[in-house]
């Protein structure tokens, strides 16, 4: 008896998440916006040659070389913080959570099988983003693959540990995505894309250094350099993902 009970989430797991990449399948919005998006941005960068210019007020480096980063966090943003609350929220909202608790397979299963979903469409963007640059358009590949691997690894933790903290205090799908749209350029901005950080004014920079989306550039920018992420991107980082991986588990509900 034990056993059968036991056994039971197990497969129903593997059956939810064949069945959640399926649907993500047929209805390719994280494939076509995390995937596509960085994609078309990185085509268009690598295409423009006078952003591809070396430059001393960058630091020695292109705009392109600096935004590299930026375009590797656009794959986690879109899916971290304005996919996958809103595919919580909707099945909160209509009910699917509310009978999953009532049957032997426990709800968390559905919310584990969306995060592995997004987070080998993540894995994917990150290779293909990488290959692409290095192969078509120059990109000095990661001097230092461990470190490149540690930030990466480290930016998904804190973005979706952001995006999971929404849905668990967002009860509107509405809502969750104008919070996600907000977010979603505001870090960009601190991150880098519009104004580089090694041009960002003391102040911005400072600020730039306490999100996300900076120490993950950061991170990242001095991993391909062959350099280890600073303390402060390390301290950041797993700040985050703590503090807001607790209080998504805290006040998360299925109903």
């Amino acid at each position: 008896m034990n056993s059968t009970r036991i056994k039971t989430p197990r497969a129903a797991f593997g059956k939810l998440l064949l069945n959640e990449s399926r649907l993500a399948w047929r209805i390719p919005i994280g494939l076509g916006t995390g995937l596509g998006l960085p994609l078309l941005l990185l085509v268009i960068f690598g295409s423009i040659p006078a952003l591809s210019q070396v430059s001393s007020d960058l630091g020695g480096f292109s705009y392109f070389a600096l935004s590299f980063p930026i375009l590797l966090d656009v794959t986690v943003l879109t899916l971290s913080i304005m996919l996958l609350p809103r595919s919580l929220i909707k099945y909160r909202e209509t009910g699917i959570l509310r009978r999953l608790s009532v049957t032997p397979v426990p709800p968390s299963w559905l919310l584990a099988a969306q995060i592995v979903i997004n987070l080998a469409i993540v894995v994917v963007g990150i290779i293909l983003l990488t290959a692409a640059g290095v192969t078509a358009f120059g990109l000095e590949p990661p001097k230092n693959i461990l470190e490149f691997l540690l930030a990466n690894g480290l930016t998904m933790a804190s973005l979706f540990a952001v995006g999971l903290c929404i849905a668990a205090v967002v009860r509107s799908d509405a809502v969750a995505q104008g919070i996600g749209a907000l977010l979603f350029f505001a870090l960009m901005f601190f991150g880098g894309i519009w104004i580089p950080r090694p041009l960002m004014p003391a102040v911005l920079l400072n600020i730039s250094n306490w999100t996300p989306l900076g120490s993950s550039v950061d991170a990242i920018q001095r991993a391909m350099q062959g350099l280890f992420p600073s303390p402060q991107s390390i301290l950041v980082l797993t700040a985050y993902t703590l503090v807001l991986g607790y209080l998504a588990v805290r006040y998360f509900k299925w109903e």
